[in-house]
């Protein structure tokens, strides 16, 4: 995240404590909730990472900044693209039509989140991080980038995160989807200089949604059969 540790420790923190709240109200409500609530805890360990990122940046130690990089790089490129699907897959009711579509995105996901993660384990020179108007700031090489532009890469990873939540039968679900959308967008606008870092914060607060769907089982009134 932008800003310092301590504002990253504090965000992941914050997401934790939802998340496992979440969890828990999963647990009692409806299990099929649980890849959903889990989403902020992965959010929260992703700012964990990030905060010993700038740690090894502020006392100089690359050893740190490289496998707390690959921590936070391990959220962004390989468990989102096919984390989000799968969430989506696991909540949508059996005789959705779109059911098994949110499969093939998973599986797709994994697959492209593979592609982008491991070749950073194989050559770790190819991540450089650096800081930029007091945030971090993720470039570097990626596998892909000898196949198609970069530009192409972060168009097919935002359709695998953002299509299933809009495609989901449920709306607040869609709604998630949307404020995925409202997310790129500022990020493009405004924090272009850093976009990895604050879309992954950005994101990572959206996750609150999630947190509201779950405690007030908003899935029930669209499926009360699975959710009442």
């Amino acid at each position: 995240m932008c800003l310092s540790a301590t504002v990253s420790f504090a965000a992941g923190g914050f997401l934790l404590v939802g998340g496992v709240y979440a969890s828990h109200k999963a647990w009692i409500i409806n299990k099929k909730y649980l890849p959903v609530a889990m989403s902020p805890i992965f959010a929260g360990l992703q700012q964990f990472t990030e905060g010993f990122v700038w740690s090894g940046m502020t006392t100089n130690d690359p050893q740190l900044v490289l496998w707390s990089a690959l921590g936070f790089i391990f959220f962004t490129w390989f468990m989102w693209p096919f984390w989000v699907p799968l969430a989506v897959y696991v909540l949508e009711p059996p005789e959705s039509r779109r059911k098994h579509l949110f499969l093939v995105f998973s599986l797709v996901g994994l697959v492209f989140g593979l592609i982008l993660y491991v070749p950073h384990l194989i050559n770790p020179d190819w991540i450089n991080v650096s800081i930029n108007r007091d945030s971090l700031a993720y470039e570097g090489t990626m596998l892909l980038d000898f196949m198609m532009p970069r530009w192409s890469t972060n168009t097919l990873y935002l359709a695998l995160i953002i299509l299933a939540p809009l495609l989901s039968r449920y709306r607040h679900v869609k709604y998630f989807g949307l404020t995925l959308i409202g997310v790129v967008v500022v990020d493009y606008l405004f924090f272009n200089y850093a976009y990895i870092s604050f879309f992954c914060l950005l994101a990572g607060l959206a996750t609150l949604h999630l947190i509201y769907i779950i405690v007030r089982n908003k899935c029930a009134r669209e499926c009360p059969v699975l959710f009442s």
